[in-house]
């Protein structure tokens, strides 16, 4: 994307090694708020289990660091566990066998054996980018012959080409495509082609699909030709093929503050790409992962709103199940230069120092590989969250404090704490549900503005810890109960017979520990609340009283005969319907979209056995960033999230028994847009149709 610029990195310099996790650095004295923070952490709600992938970087060949021992130990100081090559859309021309890049720059001792000696030293996996653009299914099954069979590596995880949407297909054009059809469907067909060939040689690898980000361009655009957006015919045509779905991020911002609020965005574009999964990939598509394998801020890229970007951005996407998160990249040269909180930056979207200058001498960077903040931001990631480990909800009132928690393997919780306000402390207050921690002071991993590393000290309790400001904190809450043998966490949830009100959750049995299981508890998240939906001797249980058009997040807990209670077991999240009988009926249509806005049409049929003289249709956006700009055949007002559509004077009346209008409007959104899925009409209401 824009960030693939190439940067020829200069001659090495003094290296510096990032066991910059540094004690005892001091933090600077800052005012605090007058109300403490309030942090919830709810150790019931349980989210995703961090995985051994997760903490990702991008490699590039036109980095002549890329293969060197220096650049492998400070990733793996840093905690990296997957590394992605050959690099962004370098890799749609890149030629494996002969390592060149025809119309690209290829820097020495970056070829393919190089960085696997690179990736082993760091103890990483390695994902490699398969050549889509200007090569053939026939070369990377060669190339996963040559990795695999030939020389052992087992490389388990290959994308099908790098944003190959970006091919001009729907006007813009800077990924490289040698096919004269250009389309999705092509694209798709080609991917089936190549996970053919390529599982042929090895059946145990994990092929992927590139897919668009919701309200990333050109998300939901339809081109001439097309059956549908680029996701839609992709996941149509090649979802029965592949084992997961590869999207980029970059959110963009005018400012630091606009740029990493919109990690906010996060959790409601992977549950629109799950929801594009379950409904074009085919059966059994649940086994699909989504994977995000480039992501970096617009503003401050090597300075404190990278770092917390990241932080924020890493543990929002693998509480949310995604199997691998990569920034770009480790190297990326000078940009842009500017004063970003009194720290300058470099425009740089690496993680270490290229060691450039700009082209007129007047700026340089510091020493090559010298680490800048968003390298820390990934070692305190390191420190909050190891594999295995269980993301639990975590939630603060302040829109300038963040939180995320983990539950730690032997029961212990950490919490990550992210102030973004670049002038004052915070002072924060923990509360905690389903854990209780131990008193007295707790270890503390901090990381402030411009700080040369990371600080590690005992200060403040489990419950209270001042943050000072635009940094980022651990808190490590040991567990104050010693419990043995408990049971363990139930399986992965499924839910079946969801209507509008009511849906059955069923789930494997947890295993017993010291003392037989009891009982099972069914728990609704409500932010980080947890509200106990029922409980059961059993393994399935029907919850009632749901509200119609709704996203509901439940976890399952095991509690035995002496009231131990296991860890949540994965979350399960639905989506209730509307009722299958009703006196209306609405079908909403996208008629066109330009992945910022776009045209609707809404159907409103009157099913019942009384005409509505007026009529007043009414529903609710599920996003804060979704509105209403303008409509026709009805008088359209909004207020807040709330939309009402009302029947213009002298239109008639709705008559009964088939009575239909259709009324249109334009809606914007700056981040995924969701569909509303619950409408009344005069205060009844109606069945959602699909289109």
């Amino acid at each position: 994307m824009r960030y693939h610029s190439i940067r020829r990195a200069a001659s090495a310099a003094a290296l510096l090694l990032a066991a910059g996790v540094l004690a005892g650095i001091s933090q600077p004295a800052a005012n605090a708020a007058a109300t403490p923070t309030t942090v919830s952490v709810n150790a019931r709600a349980g989210l995703a289990a961090m995985p051994a992938t997760g903490l990702g970087i991008n490699d590039a060949i036109w980095d002549q660091e890329l293969g060197t021992n220096a650049v492998a130990d400070l990733l793996k100081s840093a905690g990296v566990t997957m590394r992605r090559y050959p690099g962004g859309s370098y890799a749609d021309i890149y030629h494996w066998a002969d390592h060149t890049a025809p119309g690209g720059y290829v820097a020495p001792n970056t070829d393919f054996d190089r960085f696997m000696a690179g990736v082993r030293r760091t103890g990483a996996q390695p994902m490699i980018i398969a050549n889509y653009g200007t090569g053939t299914a026939a070369e990377a099954a060669g190339w996963v012959r040559q990795a695999n069979v030939v020389k052992k590596y087992g490389v388990k995880y290959w994308t099908v080409g790098n944003e190959n949407y970006g091919n001009g297909h729907y006007g813009s054009a800077w990924e490289a495509d040698n096919h004269p059809d250009k389309s999705p469907r092509q694209y798709a067909t080609e991917v089936v082609a190549y996970a053919d060939a390529m599982k042929a040689v090895d059946p145990t690898i994990k092929v992927g699909a590139v897919l668009t980000i919701p309200a990333g361009w050109p998300d939901a655009i339809v081109a001439e030709g097309d059956a549908g957006s680029w996701n839609q015919v992709v996941l149509s045509i090649a979802g029965p093929k592949i084992d997961f779905v590869d999207v980029h991020w970059y959110p963009g911002g005018g400012s630091a503050a606009e740029a990493m609020g919109k990690t906010a965005h996060l959790t409601d574009a992977l549950y629109i790409v799950r929801q594009q999964i379950a409904k074009y990939a085919g059966a059994n598509s649940g086994r699909i992962g989504i994977s995000l394998t480039e992501t970096n801020v617009g503003v401050g890229p090597n300075t404190q709103p990278g770092a917390i970007f990241l932080a924020d951005t890493y543990a929002t996407l693998l509480a949310n199940g995604v199997f691998t998160v990569q920034w770009w990249n480790v190297h990326n040269g000078i940009g842009n230069v500017s004063t970003v909180a009194g720290q300058t930056d470099y425009g740089d979207f690496g993680i270490l120092s290229s060691g450039t200058c700009t082209s007129d001498g007047t700026t340089c960077e510091p020493a090559l590989n010298t680490p800048f903040a968003p390298y820390h931001a990934l070692s305190l990631m390191n420190s909050f969250a190891r594999p295995g480990d269980q993301f639990v909800r975590a939630a603060t009132g302040d829109p300038l404090v963040t939180a995320h928690a983990v539950r730690r393997s032997n029961g212990d919780v950490n919490v990550l704490l992210l102030n973004r306000d670049p002038d004052n402390a915070r002072d924060v207050t923990i509360d905690y549900a389903g854990f209780a921690p131990a008193t007295g002071a707790v270890t503390v991993h901090t990381y402030t503005n411009g700080a040369a590393g990371i600080a590690t000290a005992l200060a403040g309790t489990a419950t209270s810890q001042t943050l000072p400001p635009y940094s980022l904190t651990v808190v490590r809450a040991r567990d104050s109960r010693v419990v043995t043998g408990p049971p363990s966490a139930p399986g992965q949830p499924t839910a079946s017979g969801v209507t509008d009100r009511t849906a059955t959750i069923s789930w494997p049995a947890a295993r017993a520990g010291a003392h037989p299981i009891a009982k099972y508890e069914v728990y609704r998240q409500f932010g980080a609340v947890s509200e106990q939906l029922g409980e059961t001797p059993g393994t399935s249980f029907t919850v009632g009283n749901l509200r119609p058009g709704s996203r509901y997040t439940v976890n399952v807990l095991a509690r035995d005969t002496a009231g131990n209670v296991s860890w949540a077991s994965p979350p399960l999240t639905l989506t209730t319907g509307t009722p299958a009988q009703s006196t209306c009926t609405v079908k909403w249509t996208y008629t066109t979209d330009w992945s910022s806005g776009y045209v609707a049409s809404v159907d409103i049929t009157n099913t019942g056995d009384r005409a509505h003289p007026s009529w007043t249709l009414t529903y609710e956006w599920p996003t804060t960033w979704q509105q209403m700009n303008g409509g026709w055949n009805a008088t359209w007002t909004e207020t807040g999230r709330t939309v009402k559509v009302t029947s213009l004077d002298g239109s008639g009346p709705l008559a009964a028994g088939g009575g239909t209008v259709n009324v249109g409007f334009v809606g914007g959104y700056s981040g995924p847009n969701v569909t509303p899925t619950a409408f009344t009409l005069n205060g009844t209401l109606c069945t959602t149709l699909t289109p």
